[in-house]
Protein backbone atom coordinates (compact mmCIF):
# COMPACT_ATOMS: atom_id res chain seq x y z
CA UNK A 1 0.00 0.00 0.00
CA UNK A 2 1.26 2.74 -1.09
CA UNK A 3 1.29 6.10 1.61
CA UNK A 4 -1.01 9.02 1.42
CA UNK A 5 -0.29 12.31 2.49
CA UNK A 6 -1.85 11.75 5.78
CA UNK A 7 -1.71 8.06 7.28
CA UNK A 8 -3.69 5.33 6.71
CA UNK A 9 -5.43 5.43 10.48
CA UNK A 10 -6.34 9.18 9.98
CA UNK A 11 -8.14 8.31 6.45
CA UNK A 12 -9.87 5.70 8.34
CA UNK A 13 -10.94 8.81 11.39
CA UNK A 14 -8.45 7.92 13.68
CA UNK A 15 -6.02 10.48 15.42
CA UNK A 16 -3.89 9.58 18.17
CA UNK A 17 -2.91 12.86 20.22
CA UNK A 18 -2.57 16.43 19.47
CA UNK A 19 0.52 17.38 18.16
CA UNK A 20 0.77 17.75 14.24
CA UNK A 21 2.43 14.87 11.96
CA UNK A 22 5.08 16.02 9.53
CA UNK A 23 4.42 16.05 5.28
CA UNK A 24 4.71 12.45 4.84
CA UNK A 25 3.79 11.42 8.32
CA UNK A 26 6.44 8.92 8.66
CA UNK A 27 10.69 8.54 10.24
CA UNK A 28 11.49 10.02 6.85
CA UNK A 29 9.77 13.23 7.88
CA UNK A 30 13.43 13.11 9.99
CA UNK A 31 16.05 14.60 6.88
CA UNK A 32 18.46 11.82 5.86
CA UNK A 33 16.28 9.17 7.23
CA UNK A 34 15.74 6.30 4.63
CA UNK A 35 13.74 3.17 4.34
CA UNK A 36 13.55 0.03 2.28
CA UNK A 37 11.92 -3.57 1.82
CA UNK A 38 12.33 -6.56 0.57
CA UNK A 39 9.20 -8.66 0.60
CA UNK A 40 9.02 -12.66 0.19
CA UNK A 41 5.68 -14.43 -0.31
CA UNK A 42 6.67 -18.06 -1.93
CA UNK A 43 4.79 -21.28 -1.07
CA UNK A 44 4.12 -21.04 3.02
CA UNK A 45 6.54 -18.06 2.88
CA UNK A 46 5.64 -14.71 4.56
CA UNK A 47 8.46 -12.94 5.45
CA UNK A 48 11.33 -10.21 4.58
CA UNK A 49 13.53 -7.32 5.60
CA UNK A 50 12.90 -4.12 6.59
CA UNK A 51 15.49 -1.41 6.98
CA UNK A 52 16.04 1.77 7.71
CA UNK A 53 19.19 3.75 7.23
CA UNK A 54 20.08 6.31 9.51
CA UNK A 55 22.02 9.04 7.37
CA UNK A 56 22.99 8.94 3.65
CA UNK A 57 27.01 9.36 4.66
CA UNK A 58 29.42 6.64 5.95
CA UNK A 59 27.64 5.66 9.03
CA UNK A 60 30.54 3.46 10.63
CA UNK A 61 32.64 6.53 10.69
CA UNK A 62 30.23 9.20 11.40
CA UNK A 63 28.12 7.43 14.26
CA UNK A 64 24.88 8.87 15.82
CA UNK A 65 23.71 8.65 19.13
CA UNK A 66 21.39 6.62 20.02
CA UNK A 67 19.70 4.28 23.13
CA UNK A 68 16.92 1.63 23.71
CA UNK A 69 14.75 0.58 26.34
CA UNK A 70 13.32 -3.07 26.57
CA UNK A 71 10.27 -3.12 27.80
CA UNK A 72 9.53 -7.15 27.84
CA UNK A 73 13.37 -9.02 26.59
CA UNK A 74 11.73 -11.88 25.24
CA UNK A 75 13.68 -11.25 21.81
CA UNK A 76 16.64 -12.53 19.89
CA UNK A 77 17.68 -8.62 18.38
CA UNK A 78 21.78 -8.27 17.88
CA UNK A 79 23.74 -5.23 18.52
CA UNK A 80 21.55 -3.54 21.64
CA UNK A 81 24.23 -4.23 24.80
CA UNK A 82 26.89 -2.10 22.58
CA UNK A 83 24.54 0.37 21.71
CA UNK A 84 23.56 1.16 25.38
CA UNK A 85 27.02 0.56 26.42
CA UNK A 86 28.48 2.96 23.78
CA UNK A 87 25.85 5.35 23.36
CA UNK A 88 25.91 4.92 19.56
CA UNK A 89 24.72 3.85 16.24
CA UNK A 90 27.52 2.72 13.64
CA UNK A 91 25.57 0.88 11.06
CA UNK A 92 21.93 0.96 9.48
CA UNK A 93 18.88 -0.87 11.23
CA UNK A 94 17.27 -3.81 9.86
CA UNK A 95 14.23 -5.30 11.05
CA UNK A 96 13.33 -9.28 10.39
CA UNK A 97 12.17 -12.98 11.05
CA UNK A 98 13.58 -14.62 14.43
CA UNK A 99 15.14 -16.86 11.88
CA UNK A 100 16.50 -13.75 9.87
CA UNK A 101 18.63 -12.54 12.14
CA UNK A 102 21.84 -14.10 11.71
CA UNK A 103 21.77 -13.14 7.47
CA UNK A 104 21.10 -9.19 8.57
CA UNK A 105 24.42 -9.45 10.23
CA UNK A 106 26.34 -10.72 8.04
CA UNK A 107 25.00 -8.42 5.12
CA UNK A 108 25.41 -5.28 7.63
CA UNK A 109 29.23 -6.35 8.58
CA UNK A 110 29.85 -6.75 4.77
CA UNK A 111 28.29 -3.88 4.32
CA UNK A 112 30.58 -1.70 6.60
CA UNK A 113 33.79 -3.80 5.60
CA UNK A 114 33.36 -2.70 2.25
CA UNK A 115 33.01 0.67 2.93
CA UNK A 116 35.33 0.39 5.68
CA UNK A 117 38.81 -1.69 4.78
CA UNK A 118 40.49 -0.38 8.29
CA UNK A 119 38.24 -2.42 10.41
CA UNK A 120 40.12 -4.74 12.14
CA UNK A 121 41.32 -5.70 15.21
CA UNK A 122 43.57 -2.47 15.55
CA UNK A 123 41.21 -0.08 14.21
CA UNK A 124 38.04 -1.54 16.03
CA UNK A 125 35.05 -4.22 14.48
CA UNK A 126 31.67 -3.02 13.92
CA UNK A 127 28.28 -3.25 15.96
CA UNK A 128 25.72 -4.50 13.86
CA UNK A 129 22.08 -3.86 15.06
CA UNK A 130 19.42 -6.36 14.33
CA UNK A 131 15.93 -6.78 15.71
CA UNK A 132 13.43 -9.33 14.77
CA UNK A 133 9.95 -10.54 15.11
CA UNK A 134 8.28 -13.82 15.04
CA UNK A 135 6.11 -14.55 11.93
CA UNK A 136 5.67 -18.10 12.23
CA UNK A 137 1.91 -18.22 12.77
CA UNK A 138 1.46 -16.83 8.57
CA UNK A 139 5.11 -17.87 7.69
CA UNK A 140 7.28 -21.26 7.50
CA UNK A 141 9.65 -19.38 9.91
CA UNK A 142 11.35 -23.08 10.21
CA UNK A 143 12.91 -22.86 6.21
CA UNK A 144 15.11 -19.85 7.27
CA UNK A 145 14.63 -18.86 4.10
CA UNK A 146 16.15 -15.29 4.25
CA UNK A 147 19.71 -14.41 2.59
CA UNK A 148 22.09 -12.12 2.72
CA UNK A 149 20.83 -10.99 -0.82
CA UNK A 150 17.61 -9.98 0.80
CA UNK A 151 18.77 -7.92 3.52
CA UNK A 152 20.87 -6.32 1.13
CA UNK A 153 17.92 -5.91 -1.67
CA UNK A 154 16.36 -4.24 1.69
CA UNK A 155 19.46 -1.85 2.42
CA UNK A 156 19.55 -1.00 -1.61
CA UNK A 157 16.02 -0.10 -1.56
CA UNK A 158 16.20 2.91 0.89
CA UNK A 159 14.10 5.55 -0.02
CA UNK A 160 12.37 8.93 1.55
CA UNK A 161 8.72 7.47 0.04
CA UNK A 162 7.84 3.70 1.31
CA UNK A 163 5.15 1.38 1.78
CA UNK A 164 3.33 0.31 5.20
CA UNK A 165 1.33 -3.26 6.30
CA UNK A 166 2.45 -6.43 4.63
CA UNK A 167 5.70 -5.37 3.67
CA UNK A 168 9.19 -6.53 4.29
CA UNK A 169 9.59 -7.74 7.54
CA UNK A 170 6.26 -7.13 8.46
CA UNK A 171 5.10 -9.63 5.70
CA UNK A 172 3.99 -12.58 7.85
CA UNK A 173 2.95 -11.09 11.48
CA UNK A 174 0.02 -10.15 13.27
CA UNK A 175 -1.13 -7.98 15.60
CA UNK A 176 -4.10 -8.20 18.11
CA UNK A 177 -5.26 -11.13 16.21
CA UNK A 178 -5.55 -8.84 12.92
CA UNK A 179 -2.86 -8.57 10.69
CA UNK A 180 0.21 -6.89 11.56
CA UNK A 181 3.10 -5.20 9.31
CA UNK A 182 5.27 -1.74 9.27
CA UNK A 183 3.59 1.12 10.17
CA UNK A 184 5.33 4.53 10.42
CA UNK A 185 4.54 8.26 11.59
CA UNK A 186 5.63 11.26 12.62
CA UNK A 187 5.42 14.48 15.04
CA UNK A 188 6.69 17.99 14.45
CA UNK A 189 6.86 20.74 17.69
CA UNK A 190 8.51 23.98 17.84
CA UNK A 191 11.81 24.43 20.30
CA UNK A 192 13.39 27.73 20.71
CA UNK A 193 11.77 28.77 17.35
CA UNK A 194 12.45 26.49 15.42
CA UNK A 195 10.33 23.04 14.08
CA UNK A 196 11.63 19.75 15.24
CA UNK A 197 10.79 16.43 14.06
CA UNK A 198 10.44 13.01 15.67
CA UNK A 199 8.63 10.15 13.62
CA UNK A 200 8.33 6.04 14.42
CA UNK A 201 8.80 2.94 12.57
CA UNK A 202 7.21 -0.40 14.48
CA UNK A 203 7.33 -3.78 13.78
CA UNK A 204 4.11 -4.63 14.73
CA UNK A 205 3.25 -8.27 16.07
CA UNK A 206 1.79 -7.88 19.18
CA UNK A 207 -1.14 -8.13 21.37
CA UNK A 208 -3.92 -10.21 22.43
CA UNK A 209 -7.35 -10.67 19.99
CA UNK A 210 -10.15 -8.64 21.50
CA UNK A 211 -7.55 -6.19 24.02
CA UNK A 212 -7.43 -3.54 20.79
CA UNK A 213 -8.99 0.02 21.80
CA UNK A 214 -8.74 2.30 19.48
CA UNK A 215 -8.02 6.09 19.57
CA UNK A 216 -12.17 6.48 19.75
CA UNK A 217 -12.84 3.96 22.28
CA UNK A 218 -14.19 1.41 20.58
CA UNK A 219 -12.66 -2.24 21.16
CA UNK A 220 -12.18 -3.96 17.95
CA UNK A 221 -11.46 -8.08 17.98
CA UNK A 222 -11.36 -10.41 15.14
CA UNK A 223 -13.90 -13.25 14.47
CA UNK A 224 -12.04 -16.04 15.86
CA UNK A 225 -12.89 -19.29 18.26
CA UNK A 226 -10.56 -18.87 21.40
CA UNK A 227 -8.73 -16.61 22.51
CA UNK A 228 -4.65 -16.75 22.28
CA UNK A 229 -2.38 -15.95 24.69
CA UNK A 230 0.07 -12.48 23.85
CA UNK A 231 3.07 -14.33 22.46
CA UNK A 232 4.17 -11.33 19.92
CA UNK A 233 6.76 -8.83 19.96
CA UNK A 234 6.61 -5.40 18.81
CA UNK A 235 9.78 -3.22 17.83
CA UNK A 236 9.76 0.75 17.75
CA UNK A 237 12.54 2.68 16.17
CA UNK A 238 12.23 6.47 16.89
CA UNK A 239 14.11 9.36 15.15
CA UNK A 240 14.64 12.85 15.59
CA UNK A 241 16.81 15.66 14.71
CA UNK A 242 16.73 16.62 18.34
CA UNK A 243 19.62 17.17 19.90
CA UNK A 244 20.02 14.54 22.31
CA UNK A 245 22.47 11.88 24.29
CA UNK A 246 22.35 8.56 24.68
CA UNK A 247 20.75 8.81 28.02
CA UNK A 248 17.43 10.83 26.54
CA UNK A 249 17.39 8.74 23.81
CA UNK A 250 16.53 6.08 26.51
CA UNK A 251 14.24 7.36 27.88
CA UNK A 252 12.40 8.66 24.87
CA UNK A 253 12.44 4.94 23.67
CA UNK A 254 11.11 3.88 26.58
CA UNK A 255 7.72 6.08 26.41
CA UNK A 256 7.25 4.11 23.31
CA UNK A 257 5.55 1.85 25.57
CA UNK A 258 2.47 4.72 26.70
CA UNK A 259 1.81 4.21 23.33
CA UNK A 260 1.27 0.46 22.94
CA UNK A 261 -0.75 0.72 26.49
CA UNK A 262 -2.64 3.45 24.62
CA UNK A 263 -3.67 0.67 22.37
CA UNK A 264 -4.42 -1.86 24.96
CA UNK A 265 -1.03 -3.85 25.33
CA UNK A 266 0.49 -5.45 28.64
CA UNK A 267 3.38 -6.79 27.50
CA UNK A 268 2.50 -10.21 27.85
CA UNK A 269 5.47 -12.95 28.78
CA UNK A 270 6.16 -14.01 25.29
CA UNK A 271 6.00 -10.64 23.66
CA UNK A 272 9.79 -9.30 22.83
CA UNK A 273 8.80 -5.61 23.09
CA UNK A 274 12.18 -3.03 22.42
CA UNK A 275 11.96 0.93 21.32
CA UNK A 276 15.09 1.69 19.84
CA UNK A 277 15.92 5.49 19.22
CA UNK A 278 18.92 7.98 17.85
CA UNK A 279 19.02 11.15 16.82
CA UNK A 280 20.58 12.74 13.54
CA UNK A 281 21.15 15.96 14.99
CA UNK A 282 25.14 15.44 15.25
CA UNK A 283 27.17 12.78 14.01
CA UNK A 284 30.00 11.53 15.79
CA UNK A 285 33.39 10.64 14.56
CA UNK A 286 34.67 7.26 14.58
CA UNK A 287 37.96 9.28 15.01
CA UNK A 288 38.76 12.41 16.51
CA UNK A 289 42.45 14.57 17.07
CA UNK A 290 40.36 15.87 20.24
CA UNK A 291 40.06 14.78 23.31
CA UNK A 292 37.38 16.45 24.24
CA UNK A 293 34.22 16.82 21.75
CA UNK A 294 31.64 19.53 22.57
CA UNK A 295 28.12 18.25 21.51
CA UNK A 296 24.62 20.09 22.13
CA UNK A 297 22.10 18.54 24.19
CA UNK A 298 18.30 19.26 24.74
CA UNK A 299 18.04 20.98 28.62
CA UNK A 300 16.11 17.81 30.42
CA UNK A 301 13.14 20.40 31.43
CA UNK A 302 12.30 20.39 27.28
CA UNK A 303 12.44 16.94 27.29
CA UNK A 304 8.20 16.18 27.60
CA UNK A 305 7.33 17.05 23.94
CA UNK A 306 8.98 14.25 23.02
CA UNK A 307 7.93 12.15 25.46
CA UNK A 308 4.53 12.94 23.84
CA UNK A 309 5.98 12.35 20.36
CA UNK A 310 7.30 9.39 21.12
CA UNK A 311 3.09 7.86 22.54
CA UNK A 312 1.69 9.98 19.38
CA UNK A 313 4.02 8.27 17.00
CA UNK A 314 3.74 4.84 18.38
CA UNK A 315 0.23 4.45 18.79
CA UNK A 316 -0.39 5.85 15.30
CA UNK A 317 2.30 3.66 13.91
CA UNK A 318 0.80 0.51 14.86
CA UNK A 319 -2.52 1.27 13.76
CA UNK A 320 -1.16 2.42 10.33
CA UNK A 321 0.77 -0.70 10.28
CA UNK A 322 -2.83 -2.76 10.34
CA UNK A 323 -5.31 -0.64 8.72
CA UNK A 324 -2.87 -0.85 5.49
CA UNK A 325 -2.69 -4.46 5.65
CA UNK A 326 -5.30 -6.71 3.96
CA UNK A 327 -6.27 -10.10 5.31
CA UNK A 328 -3.85 -12.88 4.79
CA UNK A 329 -3.88 -16.83 4.29
CA UNK A 330 -0.59 -18.32 5.26
CA UNK A 331 0.75 -21.60 6.07
CA UNK A 332 -1.24 -24.53 6.95
CA UNK A 333 -4.43 -22.62 6.62
CA UNK A 334 -3.67 -20.14 8.91
CA UNK A 335 -5.23 -16.35 8.82
CA UNK A 336 -5.46 -13.06 9.81
CA UNK A 337 -8.07 -10.68 8.67
CA UNK A 338 -7.56 -6.86 8.12
CA UNK A 339 -8.39 -4.33 10.30
CA UNK A 340 -9.23 -2.27 7.48
CA UNK A 341 -12.36 -4.69 6.88
CA UNK A 342 -13.26 -5.05 10.25
CA UNK A 343 -13.41 -0.83 10.64
CA UNK A 344 -15.58 -1.08 7.16
CA UNK A 345 -17.77 -3.50 8.67
CA UNK A 346 -18.70 -1.44 11.57
CA UNK A 347 -18.96 1.37 9.75
CA UNK A 348 -21.37 -0.52 7.30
Amino acid sequence: MSLSSTSPARDAGLTCGTLEPGPRNTITDVAGVTVGHKTVIDGNLRTGFTAILPHQGNIFMEKLAAGSDVINGFGKSAGLIQVDELGTLETPILLTNTFGVAEGIHALIRRELSENPQIDRAKGTVNPVVMECNDGYLSDINAIALTEADANAALAAASEDFDQGSVGAGTGISCFGFKGGIGSSSRQFQLEGKIYTLGALVQANFGKAGDLVLPDGRRAAPNEEGAQPERGSVIIVLATDVPLDSRQLKRVARRAGAGLARLGAYYGNGSGDIGLAFSTAQRIPHLSKNSIVARDCLHEDKIDTLFQAAAETTQEAVLNAMIASPAMHGKNGSFRPSLAEWLGNVQD
